[in-house]
C-alpha cells in the first residue's frame, strides 16, 4: 500500500523540513506578540475562545507566509551562505509539497479566523499574509532598499490581529504596539544586512548596505534606535502601560542604544550580529513586560481577596 509520504515524494521523517519551512523561531515570535495583543485588550482575562482560536490562527498564518517565502526566495537561498541548508535548496521537498503546505496552513487558518473568531480579524491576517508572502517577498524586497521599512507593516500586523481577535476593532492602542514593532524592523534587519553584504549584492538583493554603503546604513539603525526609545515610551505616557513596564522599557532600550551607537562610533565585524541578535530577545522582553505590567494589578488584587 502506498503510504502519504511515498505518494508526496518525501521520506517519513520528513516532518521536520516541513517545520523548517514554516520558520518557528520567527512564528513563535511573531505569535507571542500576537497573544498579548490578545491579553492586553482586555481589562482582566479575555475570552479564551477569542484567545485560543485567534492565536492559533494567526500563527497558522504566519507559518503560510513563511512557507511561501522559502518557495519565491529559493533560488536566492541556494547562492546564500545563511539560507542554502533550507529545505528547498537542499532538494529535500520539492516547491509542489512547500505550497500545498502553505496552501493548507493558510486555508485552515482563514477557516478558524473567520468562524470562530471574526471577519475582521481573518480579513486583516489574509492583508497581512499577502502583504509579506507576495508584496515584500515577491516584489518590495528586490525593488527597493526600502524594502525592509515598507514590508515592516506586514510584520508589524500580528498585535493589531490579535487585539482584534478580541474586540472585532482596531484600537489605538493596538496601532501603538504595531508602530514599536514596525520602527524596530530596519535596525533589526539592517544589522543582518551588513553582516551579509556580500552575499545579497551576489544575489541582487538591493539591501540598504548594498545600494548606499554601510557607514550610511550604521546612521540610520542609529536614527531608527533613537526613534524607537522614543515609541517605546509612548505606552507609558498614554497611561497603557505603568512602572513595570518603564523600567523594563528603559533598561532595554540603553542596551539596543549602546550596540546602536558602538556599530556608528566603534565598529565591530560581529557587532552587526551581536545587535541582530539581541534585538530578538528585546522585542520578546518588550512584549513580556507589557504582559507582565498590564496583569501584576490584577494579581495584586486577587492575592488581596485570598
Amino acid at each position: 500500500m502506498t503510504t502519504i509520504s511515498e505518494w508526496a515524494g518525501v521520506r517519513p521523517t520528513s516532518w521536520r523540513q516541513y517545520l523548517e519551512l514554516t520558520k518557528p523561531r520567527i512564528c513563535a515570535l511573531i505569535t507571542f506578540t500576537a497573544l498579548v495583543g490578545t491579553l492586553l485588550a482586555s481589562p482582566g482575562w479575555p475570552p479564551l475562545r477569542a484567545v485560543f482560536f485567534g492565536t492559533l490562527g494567526i500563527g497558522l498564518a504566519s507559518a503560510c507566509a513563511a512557507a511561501v517565502n522559502h518557495v519565491l526566495d529559493r533560488r536566492i537561498d541556494e547562492q546564500m551562505t545563511r539560507t542554502r541548508s533550507r529545505p528547498l535548496p537542499r532538494g529535500r521537498l520539492t516547491e509542489r509539497n512547500a505550497l500545498m503546505f502553505a496552501g493548507g496552513l493558510g486555508l485552515l487558518a482563514m477557516i478558524i479566523l473567520s468562524f470562530l473568531v471574526n471577519p475582521l480579524t481573518a480579513l486583516l491576517t489574509f492583508a497581512s499574509l499577502i502583504g509579506y508572502a507576495v508584496i515584500y517577498t515577491a516584489w518590495l524586497k528586490r525593488a527597493t532598499p526600502q524594502n525592509i521599512v515598507i514590508g515592516g507593516a506586514a510584520g508589524a500586523a500580528p498585535p493589531i490581529l490579535g487585539w482584534a481577535a478580541v474586540t472585532n476593532t482596531i484600537d489605538p492602542h493596538a496601532l501603538l504596539l504595531f508602530l514599536i514593532i514596525f520602527v524596530w524592523t530596519p535596525p533589526h534587519f539592517w544589522a543582518l544586512a551588513i553582516a551579509r553584504k556580500d552575499e545579497y549584492a551576489r544575489v541582487g538583493i538591493p539591501m540598504l548596505p548594498v545600494t548606499h554603503g554601510v557607514e550610511h546604513t550604521r546612521l540610520q539603525i542609529l536614527l531608527y534606535s533613537v526613534l524607537l526609545v522614543l515609541v517605546t515610551l509612548m505606552p507609558f505616557i498614554t497611561g497603557m502601560s505603568g512602572l513595570i513596564y518603564l523600567v523594563s522599557a528603559l533598561a532595554l532600550d540603553l542596551r539596543f542604544l549602546y550596540y546602536a551607537l558602538r556599530l556608528q562610533f566603534r565598529p565591530r565585524p560581529q557587532l552587526p550580529m551581536r545587535l541582530f541578535r539581541y534585538s530578538i530577545s528585546y522585542l520578546m522582553w518588550l512584549f513580556a513586560a507589557l504582559l507582565i505590567d498590564h496583569y501584576i494589578p490584577t494579581t495584586q488584587f486577587l492575592l488581596s481577596r485570598v
